[in-house]
């Protein structure tokens, strides 16, 4: 990949990315805030400005690190938490599960609104390459985000929703698997489990719905394709 093929897609990336970490980290505070815990909102961080959000390390140096270094075949990368003292929640358990889930549905969202943006430009014969390329790698970004955060071990938010729908004993039980789940979920990366098993499943059957959902838009634009 040339030099100038790498800042094309930093350019189309940077803004898809940016919406996606911030609007994620931020519905997980305001939806917290809703069931009885402020803690992210006292701090700031249910905003949608993306340095409230951004890890240095996380968000910029390992994600371009990982890109260069594979050509774009690999990248990770994660944002500064949001706070969220559980014990605050009015219902602990069971509201748990809402917070967990306002991130990837607000990734999800977006995705819809990026293939909405992607239909337009498509229905309105718009060829400038940016604008197209920005508008696919904000849907690939958002699906990436919605399927790889609903792994279902702790600490992830899909771990985070089984710890919430498990009886309490064996809520209890699991919850524990957090001190090493992030290595858990990085070696089962590594192997090609999380991609292979679930990332690719729940991105297709994803993308299929969306575009379902879409259909009548499409049929307005009267596009055959995406």
């Amino acid at each position: 990949m040339s030099f100038n093929e790498i800042v094309q897609t930093i350019a189309t990336h940077a803004l898809p990315v940016l919406l996606a970490i911030t609007l994620h980290e931020a519905a997980h505070g305001y939806v917290a805030k809703l069931f009885g815990d402020n803690t992210a909102w006292a701090m700031g961080r249910v905003t949608l400005n993306p340095m409230a959000h951004i890890d240095p390390i996380g968000t910029i140096v390992m994600p371009l690190v990982l890109y260069f270094a594979t050509s774009g075949s690999f990248l990770f990368g994660y944002a500064k938490p949001v706070p969220v003292d559980f014990g605050r929640l009015r219902h602990p358990k069971r509201d748990m599960i809402w917070v967990a889930l306002a991130g990837p549905l607000a990734n999800l969202l977006q995705a819809v609104l990026w293939v909405v943006a992607l239909y337009l430009l498509s229905g309105f014969d718009v060829e400038e390459r940016f604008f197209l390329e920005m508008a696919q790698a904000g849907v690939l970004t958002n699906l990436v985000m919605f399927a790889f955060n609903l792994f279902p071990i702790p600490p992830m938010d899909g771990g985070r929703i089984v710890v919430g729908l498990l009886p309490w004993r064996l809520a209890v039980g699991f919850a524990q698997v957090e001190r090493f789940g992030f290595f858990i979920v990085m070696g089962l990366v590594l192997l090609g489990v999380v991609n292979a098993l679930w990332m690719h499943p729940i991105m297709n059957a994803s993308m299929f719905s969306i575009q379902w959902l879409l259909q009548p838009l499409a049929n307005v634009l009267q596009l055959t394709t995406l």
